[in-house]
């Protein structure tokens, strides 16, 4: 049977981090593209930071093109998982490369600009703006890999501006619904 992807795409403090923990409530195995990121920020640079991250990416895809870090995703998914949560997909050359792969289905979450900011403040994670300038900058930069274009042809959107336990029941209802029409089993 063929393989199944679950993107997810949000712009950051949109809420992904709730659809993940809702996939993986349901037993589902979850990637994170920012993983591989880390992974080569660490191994350059020996620090982690958001900045550092950004130009790693940037350099990683400027060297081995823009679907780079979903070709190093799916390198690390073992070939019997049916159904794959993919978390921080950020342009249509790396859905395309989930495209070949098997089918997708794109779930986006949403938030307001003024919402995320503050959430992004809330969570205080090392690289989280602390302005709301610095913030406006880093959308840009997500916008420039290509993030709004995902967001635009997701084949679900969640609004993400209820309390959180809300958009996780309505993450875990699209999930549900995902692997019941696949089959139902999703290792």
């Amino acid at each position: 049977m063929q393989r199944l992807f679950i993107l997810i795409v949000g712009m950051p403090g949109s809420g992904k981090s709730l659809v993940v923990q809702a996939a993986r409530d349901l037993g589902l195995p979850v990637y994170t593209m920012g993983d591989v990121v880390r992974e080569e920020t660490l191994k350059t640079y020996g620090q982690i930071t958001h900045e550092l991250m950004v130009s790693v990416s940037r350099s990683l895809r400027e060297k081995h093109g823009d679907e780079v870090i979903a070709l190093k995703t799916i390198e690390r998914i073992p070939s019997d998982q049916r159904i794959v949560v993919i978390d921080g997909v950020r342009s249509m050359r790396e859905v395309d490369v989930f495209r070949k792969h098997g089918r997708t289905v794109i779930i986006a979450i949403h938030a307001s600009p003024q919402t995320r900011f503050r959430r992004l403040l809330e969570r205080r994670r090392p690289g989280d703006p602390s302005s709301y300038n610095e913030f406006l900058r880093r959308d840009l930069t997500e916008l420039g890999f290509g993030i709004g274009n995902v967001i635009a042809i997701a084949d679900y959107m969640i609004v993400n501006e209820c309390p959180p336990e809300e958009t996780l029941n309505k993450a875990k209802s699209i999930l549900m619904e995902l692997v019941k029409e696949h089959g139902g089993n999703h290792s």
